[in-house]
């Protein structure tokens, strides 16, 4: 027989080794779970992209003599690769002083983005870089000018010639940095600055594109050009990776 003291010692022992093996099995449970949870592959939406642009929408209403509007779409390829493609028509009245000419026509632009934001899980922001080459055909209409005069007795004669130039074209590269947020499932809102530089233009005799779509304003000092837009584009999901 087990004296009293060798008792209360192997229950201690038995005891001791039960609170053992429990933590022992807590830990190897958290092991488990941990692993569990690593080992879950989160699939990233590979679909359609299409919206459009919130600033040409709003120039359209609020400023005078702009009318215009861009549809957008990209595609994902690869992982945080985009292809993109953005399709225009603009109309836009220079009133100067002494000049008052419009502009109208259409435009692409076709390119890639990468998008260089590690989302969290689930999460499918972007902040994005991309180039953009882009196309445009338009015509010009020269609505009036005035004949500079340097005498101030008599004013300035306005002529009204109401001449048309078409057939006119443009192309440029653009640089184009931006932001996407998921404020809702698949639709997001963006904001985008853009440089453009001219490639090549086709200008009217004794004239010249004092706007080209697409593109913005031109300058005579300078080949280069600036840019932005607001998107709202829905993903449309076709399959996950």
């Amino acid at each position: 027989m087990l004296k009293t003291s060798q008792r209360l010692i192997l229950l201690f022992c038995i005891s001791l080794l039960t609170s053992f093996v429990g933590v022992a099995q807590e830990e190897t449970n958290k092991v488990i779970d941990s692993v569990a949870t690593d080992s879950v592959v989160y699939k990233k939406k590979y679909g359609l992209r299409v919206g459009v642009d919130l600033a040409t929408l709003a120039r359209t209403a609020f400023e005078d003599g702009y009318t215009g509007v861009q549809i957008m779409g990209d595609f994902r390829i690869y992982k945080s690769y985009f292809l993109a493609l953005e399709l225009g028509n603009e109309e836009r009245t220079w009133d100067e002083e002494n000049l008052n000419a419009t502009t109208s026509g259409s435009y692409a632009k076709i390119g890639a983005d990468y998008n260089a934001y590690n989302n969290w899980l689930g999460m499918d922001n972007a902040i994005f870089v991309g180039l953009r080459y882009g196309f445009a055909t338009f015509k010009n209409e020269l609505n009036s000018y005035s004949i500079y005069n340097t005498n101030q007795v008599f004013p300035s004669e306005t002529v009204v010639p109401s001449e048309e130039f078409t057939n006119l074209s443009a192309s440029w590269a653009e640089l184009i940095l931006g932001i996407k947020t998921e404020v809702l499932n698949n639709l997001f809102l963006g904001i985008n600055v853009q440089l453009k530089r001219m490639v090549s233009e086709k200008t009217p005799e004794n004239f010249d594109n004092l706007i080209v779509p697409g593109f913005n304003r031109t300058y005579d000092f300078s080949e280069y050009g600036v840019g932005y837009g607001y998107t709202l584009t829905y993903l449309i999901p076709i399959f996950k990776r």
